[in-house]
């Protein structure tokens, strides 16, 4: 198999309601690992989805008088319109009521039934219908389900079960090894001690419900909609029907996924792929929740926060910069508007918008616009820094960005713009044009440009709007996302004209 691009997917989303905050934090995160791999030069393949099948979707279905189809056909529709509006650039949208996937939960249930990995039995359990899984006293907080807070049905069926038990070994070993590599390690640590207490086999069909996929062996059944959901990381990339496609992508190097899906992900999912023979993923990253006042949003809830609103309000890159620069990647955030607010007019307006504004306007009001490359003239410390400086957070961000830390790599291109915001008060370009020293105002002039062209490159991947704007007034007719972060170095630019635009962001009040 030769594996020819980077893959991430986040997790398919249920469409019982429609999309929130916490389903565009996993979104937007997915989006700039892809982007950031791209301006990498290498080839990319991002999956995201919607999960159509359960009792909760029938449940939902019937409340607003729709069949399950047209009420999937209307949320899968509303969260494709939330993903444009925040500039995500999925390769696949798979539903899990397309008919290829549908073909394809077939195709695999088969293979596991007929290795002998799936057989008949009798169950009886705890089960809670809006996290779609059973429960054991144990993991219930005073008899409630922990995320929705409702006591759970205690049901009994004859199903068909996987033997997830065969794999204990095995996946202790692999977790263990990083073989599967589970982060943050914390979350490799809690799948580890849950593991060591020993696995028991699942069930993975039910008999009772009839929105679901009929399994291939026996249709009076239909599969376990945490099973059909996991294939979707296959199906969404030809598995079933296109070879070549799915050889260039598998297995996935990214997979993101929320805290409270780490075990289907981190256990269930990789004992799926074992018993099929198919690689594993590379690595599953565990991230936290975003809250409200300390508790996971949910619909149950009522504390549900809408990124469309959030958007249109504050504008969609605003949005991906304030979840990647306020929450640590993997912890769990609690959601303020103020902090929106705050990022907004502080970091955006102030320091970006501002840089930006008064470059572009002194290069058009001592130059018409015009900035050539001044890199011939003898270069004062202060040149020297700024230059420096933008090749550091270049080493930074590329290694930040490399092992997730998000935060910190934008953190790291915010150097940059503060050191450029302070170069030009150093350098006072206004008190050079009055003294008419040109030759000085040039290399100043370049320099600011160039160091802006650093930061729209480095963007890029969290702020894709945000950077093909300061692209266009840095002059640059061409698109930033075709730039190779590799080959960024400082005095690339030769000449351009610059041309001041609408500004960056407009403050709030």
């Amino acid at each position: 198999m030769s594996k020819e691009c980077y893959y991430v997917t986040t997790p398919i989303y249920y469409v019982n309601a429609e999309p929130h905050i916490g389903h565009t934090y996993t979104t937007v995160i997915a989006d700039v690992l892809k982007k950031y791999h791209q301006i990498k030069g290498e080839k990319t393949f991002f999956l995201t989805g919607t999960d159509e099948h359960g009792l909760k979707i029938e449940q939902a279905a019937q409340k607003t008088g729709k069949t399950p189809q047209e009420f999937c056909d209307e949320i899968a529709a509303k969260y494709k319109n939330v993903w444009q509006k925040l500039g995500i650039d999925y390769d696949n949208f798979i539903r899990t009521t397309d008919p290829k996937h549908e073909e394809c939960v077939k195709i695999i249930l088969q293979k596991l039934y007929d290795k002998g990995y799936i057989y008949k039995n009798k169950y009886e359990g705890l089960y809670c219908v809006g996290c779609e899984k059973y429960f054991t006293e144990d993991d219930l907080t005073d008899g409630l389900c922990p995320d929705h807070k409702i006591k759970p049905e205690l049901l009994a069926e004859e199903n068909y079960f996987f033997k997830l038990s065969a794999f204990q070994e095995k996946l202790l070993k692999l977790i263990e090894s990083d073989e599967i590599l589970i982060l943050p390690d914390f979350r490799k640590n809690e799948v580890l001690g849950k593991l060591r207490l020993g696995l028991e086999d699942i069930s993975i069909s039910r008999s009772q419900l009839k929105w679901g996929i009929k399994l291939p062996f026996d249709e009076t059944q239909v599969a376990y909609v945490w099973v059909d959901a996991l294939i979707n990381y296959l199906s969404g990339i030809g598995f079933n029907n296109n070879e070549k496609l799915f050889n260039e992508i598998w297995p996935a190097d990214m997979q993101l996924l929320a805290k409270d899906i780490l075990w289907f992900h981190c256990v269930i999912w990789p004992a799926m792929l074992l018993a099929i023979e198919l690689p594993l993923p590379k690595s599953l990253f565990v991230h936290g929740y975003f809250t409200v006042n300390d508790q996971k949003i949910s619909k149950t809830l009522g504390n549900v926060i809408d990124p469309v609103a959030l958007s249109e309000e504050f504008g969609g890159d605003v949005i991906r910069y304030f979840m990647l620069r306020e929450a640590t990647f993997g912890l769990d955030y609690d959601f303020s508007i103020d902090a929106i607010k705050r990022r907004l007019n502080t970091d955006l307006a102030n320091d970006l918008g501002n840089l930006l504004n008064r470059s572009v306007s002194m290069a058009g009001k001592y130059f018409d616009g015009k900035i050539v490359n001044t890199r011939r003239a003898v270069p004062l410390t202060l040149d020297e820094e700024v230059s420096l400086t933008a090749a550091a957070v270049k080493k930074d961000y590329i290694e930040f960005m490399d092992k997730l830390a998000l935060r910190q790599a934008l953190e790291s291109i915010w150097k940059l713009v503060v050191r450029l915001n302070r170069y030009v008060e150093e350098t006072a370009p206004w008190k050079l044009s009055k003294e008419g020293n040109n030759e000085r105002l040039a290399i100043v002039m370049y320099n600011l440009i160039e160091g802006l062209r650093h930061i729209a490159v480095l963007l890029y991947p969290i702020m894709p709007q945000t950077a093909q704007n300061i692209w266009q007034q840095i002059g640059l007719n061409d698109n930033v996302k075709n730039q190779n972060l590799n080959n960024l170095t400082w005095g690339q630019l030769q000449e351009t004209t610059v041309a001041k635009g609408d500004p960056l962001f407009k403050k709030s009040e």
